[in-house]
């Protein structure tokens, strides 16, 4: 599975940390919505094209909080 991207609400702290990342793996595409830091709980969207993933970041990333895009790692 590869990381396109990856998107935090600038907030630190478990209980204020929020980031929504896009994956892809063959022809599915992947959200992941994780709320509380690398230990705090996801919930995971499967779709069969990017446009359809890149609604549901969209909709993620719209209301109040101000999301930056973070970097992807190259693949090693």
């Amino acid at each position: 599975m590869e990381q396109r991207k990856h998107w935090w609400n600038g907030k630190w702290g478990r209980l204020a940390r929020k980031d929504v990342y896009l994956r892809t793996s063959g022809d599915q595409w992947y959200v992941e919505q994780r709320a509380g830091g690398s230990d705090g709980v996801s919930h995971f969207f499967e779709y069969d094209s990017e446009d359809a993933a890149l609604d549901m970041v969209r909709a993620l990333l719209a209301g109040p909080d101000e999301w930056r895009e973070l970097s992807v790692r190259p693949p090693r």
